[in-house]
């Protein structure tokens, strides 16, 4: 914190945060943009993700930390969010709003589809692998299906309309 230098952040494969385990190697690099101790005396943090990487290679300290060599991987071009997605962004905008501080200092591009993808990514309650699948995907509108069909589930079937 004290050079707000960016640290990686890798779903773990096997194992647990406490002890051996092996990662993915896609991961995001993160920056803390809050921190707070909690009344138990636990150290919370509220960290950002920024840019995606490949783990080339790392090694464990003696005190358990991983550090290793990454490539930073090429961020997306924007890319306009295509009509059928429309909806996406009113309800993106209205949950980010209800999360209040963790995104009020964050820039917005609803009109981005590979924006509006990430976001819904971080706040979905969706399976770490398929979350992992997502991120190391390059295919933004694969991520728009999956976030509508997983929507679609939260909001159940449409009414059809009887015609006269």
């Amino acid at each position: 914190m004290k050079t707000d230098s960016p640290f990686g952040v890798l779903l773990i494969r096997e194992g647990n945060e406490a002890g051996p385990a092996t990662t993915y190697e896609v991961g995001t690099l993160a920056r803390i943009s809050d921190f707070y101790q909690g009344s138990d005396g636990l150290l919370g943090i509220t960290a950002i993700g920024e840019q995606r990487f490949r783990s080339v290679s790392s090694e464990c300290q003696s005190d358990g930390l991983i550090i290793g060599e990454v490539e930073i991987l090429e961020s997306e071009l924007p890319l306009r969010l295509p009509n059928e997605y429309r909806v996406l962004p009113q309800i993106l905008e209205n949950v980010m709003d209800d999360l209040g501080r963790l995104y009020e200092a964050q820039p917005r591009s609803y009109n981005d589809a590979v924006w509006v993808s990430y976001r819904f990514l971080e706040i979905l309650p969706i399976d770490l692998r398929r979350k992992q699948m997502s991120l190391e995907s390059r295919d933004t509108l694969a991520r728009l299906k999956l976030i509508d069909e997983l929507l679609d589930v939260v909001r159940g079937p449409v009414p059809q309309t009887k015609s006269s």
